[in-house]
């Protein structure tokens, strides 16, 4: 076990501190430029449109989903136990200056999953009736490389359908047994329980449970953050100056015992910040491929906001938690890294609720997780209708390795199972940052017909229904 623990080790020293670190930014700088800063220009108004239309719930074509459902999908998957243990565990690695790494990481980010989202919607299939689409697919029908989709694809079903998984339900084992006392195999018999029940359903259910659940979350744990920092006001400027000179000087936080380097700063507020908001990674695009969207930009906007909820609202949350509330411990070895971070956060909103604050993180990480749990699920489904042909037998003997897979996650050690999962990621990453590359020119085709031609037509349209309107009031 100690061998396979160094190799894990040393195949992500490698990937996060010399490969995926500039890679990741890179292609967010990339795309954010040759998009023309779309972060600037397209996250807000697409953020109003969706606000006035989460109302209007209008009818979808079985197989597919509404724009709102791939998006609450999407964000399933973007928030979970990166956002609380994740953001917790960069700041105990890397130092409070590892959030402004997440952020900047989210920041480029936007314009990389917007990328993903219309080269998605581009070359996604129909497979059984219902819509399929993501990274295998548009590396397979736009670089029209097979063996590249084909090693995407397993990559994604291990790392999201399998190890991602076991973080997941790992950390609802943890924090339910701290907050709760509830044995182990009561909540692993419970989760694998409710996660069967969910999957069964199917395309329409997922959608249906993801944009029910999801809003609620994150509100709540949005709100519950809020209090904490209002009632710690008086430390909220020196967390934030914190987070700004620990960025870059990270030895001059704390007198300098922290002895985190810039470099290490940087590793973990990229590596968590990419497993809290997915962007590059090549997971949510498989959501966003199956929405019923009028234009395939419009479906990038609508990804853009996943980031933006995922990392500069919940992860940024986390981390003000717990440095306002003073629950933030520099001196966490990293062998108890995962499993302290998870109690410093509880910690934190402790000082505002009491005895109910370990018991309310606990609850929004388990419904973190149990709404991640259901996205990845759906995300390495679609890889494995790639992979096999969407055979159903093979479908439902997926669903039972998933199943097991959760059951085992609860059972080991909480550190291995991140870092197993820093590495499939960041392998399932490499691929889909090659793919982004190679048709960024197609990507910018498609933002360039939106406001040449559909926004254009759009506008007319709503010019014209506004007209007639005006007629039929003086007839």
């Amino acid at each position: 076990m100690r061998s396979i623990v160094m190799i894990v080790d040393v195949v992500n020293t490698f990937l996060w501190d010399y490969v995926l670190i500039f890679a990741l930014l890179g292609i967010g700088i990339f795309m954010t430029v040759r998009l023309n800063f779309p972060q600037f220009t397209r996250l807000f108004p697409a953020l109003k449109k969706m606000l006035l239309g989460i109302g209007n719930k209008e009818p979808v074509e079985e197989g597919k989903m509404t724009p709102v459902q791939a998006l609450a999908t999407a964000v399933a998957a973007q928030v979970g136990t990166g956002n609380i243990v994740g953001a917790a565990t960069a700041i105990a690695a890397g130092g409070p200056g590892a959030a402004f790494w997440m952020l900047v990481s989210a920041f480029f980010g936007m314009a990389t999953i917007f990328s993903e989202a219309v080269l998605a919607q581009k070359y996604r299939e129909t497979k059984d009736g219902e819509l399929v689409g993501g990274p295998a697919y548009y590396i397979k029908n736009g670089l029209r490389a097979k063996r590249l989709s084909m090693f995407f694809a397993i990559s994604a079903i291990v790392a999201l359908g399998i190890v991602g998984i076991m973080v997941q339900s790992n950390s609802i084992a943890l924090s339910a047994k701290e907050a709760f006392g509830i044995p182990t195999i009561v909540i692993t018999i419970g989760l694998a329980i409710v996660i069967g029940l969910i999957l069964m359903g199917g395309m329409g259910r997922i959608a249906s449970f993801a944009e029910t659940v999801v809003p609620i979350m994150a509100l709540a744990y949005i709100f519950g953050s809020l209090v904490i920092i209002v009632l710690n006001i008086g430390n909220l400027v020196p967390a934030l100056k914190a987070i700004l000179l620990g960025a870059f000087t990270p030895g001059a936080i704390g007198g300098g015992v922290l002895g985190i380097t810039v470099q290490q700063t940087i590793r973990f507020g990229l590596a968590r910040g990419l497993f809290s908001n997915e962007a590059g990674m090549g997971s949510t695009p498989h959501s966003h491929a199956v929405a019923d969207a009028k234009h395939p930009a419009e479906q990038g906007f609508t990804a853009m906001i996943g980031v933006f909820i995922s990392t500069f609202l919940i992860c940024l949350s986390t981390v003000m938690v717990n440095l306002t509330a003073g629950s933030y411990n520099a001196n966490i070895s990293a062998a108890e890294m995962t499993e302290k971070a998870t109690i410093m956060t509880q910690n934190g909103f402790a000082t505002g609720f009491g005895a109910f604050g370990g018991m309310f993180l606990s609850i929004c990480l388990a419904f973190f997780s149990l709404t991640t749990i259901v996205g990845w699920y759906f995300f390495a489904e679609s890889n494995v209708k790639l992979v096999f042909n969407s055979k159903s037998g093979t479908l439902n003997l997926f669903k039972i390795i998933v199943i097991s897979g959760l059951v085992v996650g609860t059972l080991i050690d909480a550190t291995f199972v991140w870092k197993l999962a820093d590495m499939f990621m960041g392998i399932m990453a490499i691929p889909n940052i090659v793919a982004l590359f190679m048709l960024s020119k197609e990507a910018v085709a498609i933002l360039k017909d939106y406001d040449t031609s559909f926004a254009l037509n759009e506008g007319k349209e709503k010019v014209r229904t506004k007209q007639s309107i005006l007629k039929e009031s003086m007839v």
